[in-house]
């Protein structure tokens, strides 16, 4: 169950950044890079607490 809702949320994350792609790809090419860097380790901060329930099965 967890890495269902795991990979529900990430495919709801990459199709909001997916939405900003316009925006950024309007940027330069030395722009989109620390762009893409920050947007794609950032999801790991708020999936800290599920990442640990999955492992563990107690949230918190």
């Amino acid at each position: 169950m967890g890495i269902l809702l795991l990979l529900a949320g990430l495919m709801v994350y990459a199709g909001v950044i997916m939405g900003l792609s316009p925006w950024i790809g309007a940027l330069p090419i030395l722009a989109q890079a620390p762009v893409y860097l920050v947007l794609g380790t950032i999801w790991l901060l708020p999936l800290r607490r599920f990442l640990i329930w999955m492992e563990t099965g107690r949230w918190g």
